[in-house]
């Protein structure tokens, strides 16, 4: 087996949330052949693992009757901890996989072990059928509006259809739910145009459903589903693939809107379709294989449409300055920068103290940036760019709310 059949394993673990990651937690890696034992660093992260997979064509081909991915079983333990399960985590040739796993405090649960089964994504596994094109009418009509787009920090997921009462509502961070769906509708081995083109669809359909407040309007409690019949594919625990992941956090507040309009369009995709309005997932990674941008793809399923950005939420403290911040800038968005580095050391004390938060972006700064970005899994540059400024912005919340909880 080549390089080219093998993929690899980055995980993360953590206590209840990202705010507080887990150190030296005992994690195994069982697969076909394979049995690997290894342990957290001090940023909860296990060294990236080379695992077996299958040839790359099959992720790259509808027509294919073998599993496109190997499939993995992860388990992990700490000392006063619930032990956590996670079955089902699919390997990608030549892609790097994201396994974050939360673990609870044995105190504060029944059972000793918890399971998490990961169901294969939509374009292998079976499904239950979309609502006809009527029902889809019928079902966007809404008479509620937000004032503007935005994007929030968090949406709630039901995971269920809607009338299910007994299905659980999760808490989602808004780029982990885009990312969530995105590693579930489609293959992250895709070119990175149709990545963009679907990940942007995904975004419109849940901005959509935001803003029209489709679920809420009817007395529900929560912003969408995760069953395909009604909404999109989510499923919880699942594996994330850094090439989806990078594009999210690149594109994660834009969306596509009909001409003079400015709210985004309910963007609906198929596997395989040839309904109008709808895009082919299949059909957009064939179209970014003859060299069509995103935003052609988008425009060859959905018409005439023009890509928006919505602000994001108050819960981001502060917006993106609008260029990149790197070494030798000065300025009040650098100092911001690195009062919120030094606040995430906290919980992440390998990123290194920046003593002087003057708001010049000196070397210690850049050292800093750099230790951050390779936790999260982001270009390792030193450069502060959307991505890493919304991320540091994301982690200096999640930690500063976790520090009230405490006190």
């Amino acid at each position: 087996m080549n390089n080219n059949s093998k993929g690899y394993l980055i995980v993360n673990v953590y206590v209840d949330n990202i705010a507080q990651p887990v150190s030296n937690a005992k994690v195994q890696i069982i697969g076909k052949n394979t049995n690997i034992e290894l342990f957290t660093n001090e940023s909860g992260q296990t060294e990236k693992i080379e695992l077996d997979a299958p040839n790359i064509n099959l992720s790259l081909n509808e027509q294919n009757e073998i599993q496109p991915f190997s499939t993995y079983t992860v388990i992990v333990s700490k000392e006063n901890l619930q032990t956590a399960r996670y079955e089902g985590v699919e390997i990608y040739p030549k892609e790097v996989a994201i396994q974050d796993i939360y673990l609870t405090n044995e105190s504060e649960t029944l059972v000793n072990e918890e399971i998490v089964q990961i169901d294969p994504p939509t374009l292998w596994g079976k499904y239950p059928a979309t609502l006809t094109n009527e029902e889809q009418n019928n079902e966007n009509i809404s008479g509620f509006v937000l004032p503007r787009v935005v994007v929030p920090r968090n949406i709630i997921v039901h995971d269920g259809i809607p009338s299910n009462k007994n299905a659980k509502n999760y808490n989602v961070e808004f780029t982990d739910y885009i990312k969530n769906v995105a590693c579930s509708e489609i293959y992250s081995t895709w070119p990175i145009e149709a990545i963009r083109a679907n990940v942007i669809a995904i975004i419109s359909f849940t901005l959509n459903r935001i803003y029209t407040e489709w679920y809420l309007s009817k007395g529900y409690d929560f912003t969408i589903t995760s069953t395909t019949t009604y909404d999109q594919k989510y499923t919880r625990g699942r594996t994330i693939y850094e090439s989806i992941s990078n594009v999210v956090d690149e594109i994660f507040n834009n969306y596509i809107k009909a001409e003079n309009e400015t709210f985004p369009i309910l963007a609906h995709y198929q596997a395989t379709t040839s309904e109008a309005g709808y895009l082919s997932q299949w059909g957009s990674k064939y179209l970014a294989d003859q060299g069509f941008r995103a935003i052609d793809i988008l425009k060859y399923y959905y018409g005439k449409v023009n890509l928006a950005t919505a602000p994001t939420t108050e819960a981001y403290p502060y917006s993106y300055p609008g260029m990149p911040l790197e070494e030798g800038d000065c300025s009040i968005e650098v100092q911001i920068l690195q009062n919120q580095l030094n606040y995430i050391r906290g919980s992440y004390p390998i990123i290194k103290k920046i003593e002087n938060t003057d708001g010049y972006f000196g070397k210690d700064t850049t050292v800093a940036v750099k230790t951050f970005q390779s936790i999260f899994s982001l270009a390792a540059t030193g450069i502060v760019n959307k991505a890493t400024w919304y991320k540091i912005s994301y982690i200096y919340v999640a930690v500063k709310d976790m520090l009230k909880s405490i006190y």
